[in-house]
């Protein structure tokens, strides 16, 4: 309960904060920043040596990428099916497709499956969705924006000098091994400013702003985003007898809301701001009905 209390409090602390326009302009930048650089690699350092190597470590990045791969393709086919314009269809492909797997899936999953689920989830994020957000986002960012150019060489920069993605690889060499207990408190307490943080960033960039005319894509992605992809997920368990703690935390990492980071970047790309905006805003809201509804499941 008290997990709840948090993130409730947390989104709406920053978003009477942004109303209040208390903090600058940039503060959810800096927040974000913050959590980026120091939070989430101190969370992975923590969480994953904690982890028996085995393949079921590396399941929820599995699947991970089909349920995006198959969210993907729903957009293409709602789109043209709607006769949607390439801006919009752009939008839907990146906060329509792209979960937010780390700022409210950590908290969300935290406060439904425990601490041991954690580890689960940063697999699914540095190896599926962060993963899709650097190649799978900036390729869409720059083919449905005239202002962008495909340039694989900086894709494979950001990858590479992306922090938590860094700390990942570390992390890996350090499975089944001990910290001292001085790095573990510190690990502790940085890793512990990652729900608040990521949270009053979230309430800071709220938008819920929907002209009559965004309706129709607006419904498609949180359709598909909600809806489509936890049951994506769903499904490619039963086919391949997923059980257990990994399968729980990829379906519920699937039915996540739209990935904040995947809005701005839709924005900076001039693909329907305002619509992507809106999408990730009420996404946000209406997924802890639906993620609700998907761990009454188990």
């Amino acid at each position: 309960m008290e997990n709840f209390l948090l993130i409730f409090v947390s989104i709406f602390a920053g978003y009477l904060i942004q109303k209040a326009n208390i903090f600058s302009k940039d503060a959810a930048t800096t927040l974000n920043q913050f959590v980026i650089y120091i939070s989430f690699p101190a969370i992975i350092l923590l969480q994953v040596p904690k982890i028996s190597f085995s393949m079921e470590m590396l399941y929820p990045a599995f699947i991970a990428w089909i349920v995006m791969f198959f969210s993907a393709l729903a957009v293409l086919f709602i789109s043209k099916m709607m006769h949607f314009s390439k801006e919009i269809t752009g939008a839907l492909m990146l906060v329509g497709v792209l979960t937010n797997s780390s700022f409210l899936g950590i908290p969300i999953v935290n406060a439904y499956l425990g601490a041991d689920a954690i580890a689960y989830v940063l697999v699914y994020d540095q190896l599926g969705t962060f993963l899709a957000f650097t190649i799978y986002g900036t390729f869409v960012a720059s083919y449905y924006s005239s202002e962008h150019k495909l340039d694989f060489k900086l894709i494979t920069r950001k990858l590479l000098t992306f922090p938590p993605f860094m700390a990942l690889l570390l992390a890996f060499f350090l499975i089944g091994r001990e910290f001292h207990p001085a790095i573990t408190s510190t690990l502790s307490s940085l890793s512990a400013t990652i729900v608040p943080l990521a949270l009053v960033a979230v309430g800071l960039q709220l938008q819920f702003r929907l002209p009559k005319d965004d309706f129709k894509p607006f419904g498609a992605a949180l359709f598909v985003k909600l809806i489509f992809a936890p049951l994506v997920a769903i499904i490619i368990c039963e086919i391949f007898d997923f059980h257990g703690l990994f399968a729980q935390v990829s379906i519920l990492e699937a039915g996540m809301a739209p990935m904040i980071t995947a809005g701005v970047l839709a924005s900076m790309a001039g693909l329907a701001p305002r619509l992507s905006s809106s999408i990730v805003g009420y996404g946000i809201l209406v997924s802890f009905v639906t993620t609700g509804f998907l761990y009454l499941l188990f």
